[in-house]
């Protein structure tokens, strides 16, 4: 009678996990069809022909220029003008002295435009006049677009008129679909890429299909996870070998890694060369490196290969300026051919500029010289794409270390594990940084390492081999990228909290491990220090740099990194008026910020993305506190992964606080945040767990199935933005 109710409760199961997948995937598609139903915007008008910075305003102004024409049917303007953390801005159009459209955009947008909705008109109005105002708070400044004029032409101010008139974009839905569009947009596709083609939107087509299959396979099985539990006595007698341990490895985790993998390679034909933030001078880097064996400088020039194919690609006029795209015809093309051709034959080995990325250690650059070097046959081009695919690998190696965190963190119920790291492989923010030549790749996947072996050693103990282990890997990431030092000092911590325990056990022999664990950490940092003494430089580079140019007091400092992330507390001057820094910067910005910060989704986007967002907080929530006694016994393995996320928010902070309060929060950026996916995955885990036995798989297949749809959602956004 027993087997037979769990036979038929199994059942039960197996239906709820098919209907909620079927009704996933229609979902899914039913939204992808209206999107791609609608029409894009189109430029109905613009009336000026340059464009250049032709104002800075760093307090709250407000402007008009008449002898405007507001075509019929606009529905939206668009101001090009670029800020980080836009003011609120304010539009009216006037005809006669009455308003005939008007509209605003809240704080917190970043762009090199603004675009503000209007109600749309049957008729075209001429004469018009067009006002704006910028609600400036005294801090952030933005950059005014146009072409310079005097007079009467001039936008007028309150204190006279403007040194030009602004440039005005009136947009309205065009005559055809996104479906009509589809042709023309996969030829655009094709274009200013290694190896280039239509083929490559079929490639990206076929990969992401096959990740929605393999998801919807998962679920379909009931989110099940093959292997044993890692403290098991068979798992433990299989592991003494390295093939052992890799073959313990449950086959879900190499999904994980698999799917984040073939995400970030879709990602890497989708985002057009150079169109993430701070490629081009990463590039620089691995070039002058793999070509010179020296380190690259702050200042200098780009090397002439890597200057021509930027501009071959049209970087300047494109990248923070989301009303242009890429290169869209077969003569741009055949002129990037010849200029990449070009660059490849030049002797030229200069180049030694590499800007802010200068800074950075070299491993990652290192080893991004190897597939470099392996694309020496072909054009820059060619090398970037090879280089990209090196990063999604460790894009893959990110997801699977998070899989096997949650697994060795939260062992009690082994289908969350599949919620937790399938929901990190479908990360948009993780597959769009994966997807490019970036150090922030590699310092995912070594983070997401360390997590994952220190929730073995506390789970399980920590042995010499363990010790030498998480040394090695705080080592690799101090050698990888200087945002790590936020996190080196909780990781430390939990290397003397291990020690601390294993030395109640084994006795003061413990704390040798732990010596040599330490100094191996710290080694990188030693040698960083002794090369810039001996060349005369500050003794911790750009990192002492920072502390000497700190402005303010400490309390001020202190203050703007709390409200970075949390309310104002009573008693704090207001360094973000009007911003809800955790909602506009952090969430929404999450759901969707790409390209150089210049590609987002429609405003709605990120209210309705508040619903399943909240729901799952509060599932979250209800597991934490189902199991408070299990974790107050794991404190001191808690406060490890705290102090790591804390240190990191803090060095973002306080790196922020160098530019301010010339720039608000200059790096609130989610993708430094990146490195703590392997809590994102506890927290997924955690919220499917939430669910209860009856609903908790149901909610771990809306998980995956949402994170896929919101990935598949971003890829379109990024496309329309370069394509479209």
């Amino acid at each position: 009678m027993r087997r037979r109710a769990l036979s038929s409760a199994r059942a039960g199961t197996d239906g709820r996990f098919k209907i909620a997948l079927l009704v996933g995937l229609l979902v899914g598609a039913a939204a992808i069809a209206m999107t791609l139903s609608q029409a894009p915007l189109s430029i109905a008008r613009v009336n000026t022909v340059e464009e250049a910075t032709i104002a800075t305003v760093r307090h709250r102004a407000q402007a008009c220029q008449s002898a405007e024409v507001l075509p019929r049917g606009t529905s939206a303007i668009r101001l090009p003008m670029y800020a980080f953390l836009g003011p609120r801005v304010t539009l009216a159009v006037y005809s006669a002295g009455r308003v005939i459209a008007d509209g605003e955009r809240g704080q917190g947008w970043t762009s090199g435009a603004v675009t503000i909705p209007v109600h749309p008109l049957a008729t075209q109005r001429s004469g018009v006049t067009l006002c704006f105002a910028l609600w400036l708070n005294g801090y952030e400044s933005v950059e005014l677009e146009g072409e310079s004029a005097t007079g009467a032409l001039a936008a007028q101010g309150p204190s006279g008129p403007l040194p030009g008139r602004i440039r005005v974009e009136y947009l309205r839905p065009g005559r055809s679909s996104w479906w009509s569009l589809a042709p023309m947009v996969a030829r655009r596709m094709g274009l200013g890429h290694a190896a280039g083609g239509t083929w490559s939107v079929l490639l990206v087509a076929a990969l992401m299909g096959g990740i929605v299959l393999a998801c919807a396979r998962v679920i379909v099985r009931g989110l099940g996870t093959s292997g044993a539990d890692p403290t098991s006595s068979s798992a433990r007698r299989t592991r003494r070998s390295l093939t052992g341990a890799l073959r313990r490895i449950p086959s879900t985790a190499w999904l994980c890694a698999g799917v984040a993998c073939v995400n970030a390679v879709c990602w890497s034909v989708i985002t057009p060369p150079f169109e993430s933030p701070d490629e081009p001078v990463h590039v620089a880097y691995v070039r002058y490196l793999a070509e010179t064996g020296r380190l690259p400088t702050r200042t200098g020039s780009l090397s002439f290969e890597e200057a021509i194919a930027l501009e071959g690609v049209h970087l300047q006029t494109v990248a923070k300026r989301p009303e242009n795209q890429t290169i869209s015809t077969q003569a741009q093309q055949e002129t990037l051919e010849q200029d990449l051709q070009l660059g490849k034959s030049s002797p030229e080995k200069g180049g030694s500029y590499a800007g802010a990325a200068a800074a950075q250690p070299p491993l990652y650059y290192a080893l991004q010289a190897i597939p470099y070097a392996l694309g020496a046959g072909g054009t820059l081009l060619d090398r970037v794409e090879l280089m990209r695919l090196l990063s999604a690998v460790m894009g893959g190696l990110t997801a699977l270390f998070a899989f096997l965190f949650v697994r060795e963190a939260l062992p009690r119920v082994p289908w969350a594990w599949t919620v937790g790291g399938l929901g990190v492989a479908l990360v948009p923010l993780l597959g769009f940084e994966s997807g490019a030549v970036n150090p922030d790749s590699m310092l995912f996947a070594v983070t997401a390492a360390l997590f994952y072996c220190l929730a073995r050693a506390f789970r399980r103990g920590m042995t010499r081999g363990h010790a030498l282990v998480l040394g090695a890997l705080i080592a690799v990431g101090l050698l990888t990228k200087l945002n790590f030092i936020g996190i080196a000092p909780g990781a430390l911590l939990g290397l003397a909290l291990l020690s601390v325990r294993e030395a109640r056990r084994r006795g003061p022999t413990a704390y040798v491990s732990f010596a040599l664990a330490a100094a191996i950490a710290i080694s990188p940092v030693l040698a960083y220090a002794l090369v810039h003494i001996a060349s005369g430089a500050r003794t911790l580079g750009i990192v002492s740099r920072g502390v000497a140019t700190t402005h303010g007091s400490p309390l001020q400092e202190l203050s703007y990194i709390w409200q970075l992330y949390l309310p104002r507390l009573p008693g704090m001057h207001d360094d973000f008026p009007g911003i809800f820094t955790a909602r506009q910067i952090w969430f929404n910005w999450y759901v969707g910020l790409y390209g150089w910060l210049d590609t987002t989704f429609p405003a709605w986007v990120y209210e309705v993305a508040l619903i399943p967002a909240v729901l799952f907080a509060g599932l979250c929530l209800r597991a934490v506190v189902a199991s408070a006694g299990a974790l107050r016994a794991r404190a001191a393995e808690l406060a490890v992964y705290c102090a790591m996320c804390v240190g990191l928010l803090v060095l973002i902070g306080a790196d922020s606080y160098l530019t301010f309060p010339r720039i608000d929060a200059e790096y609130g950026q989610v993708r430094y945040l990146l490195p703590m996916l392997p809590l994102l995955a506890g927290a997924l885990t955690l919220a499917a767990r939430g669910g209860g036995r009856r609903w908790g798989p149901i909610v771990g297949a809306a998980v995956i199935m949402l994170f896929a749809t919101h990935d598949v959602f971003s890829q379109l956004q990024v496309i329309a933005r370069f394509y479209g």
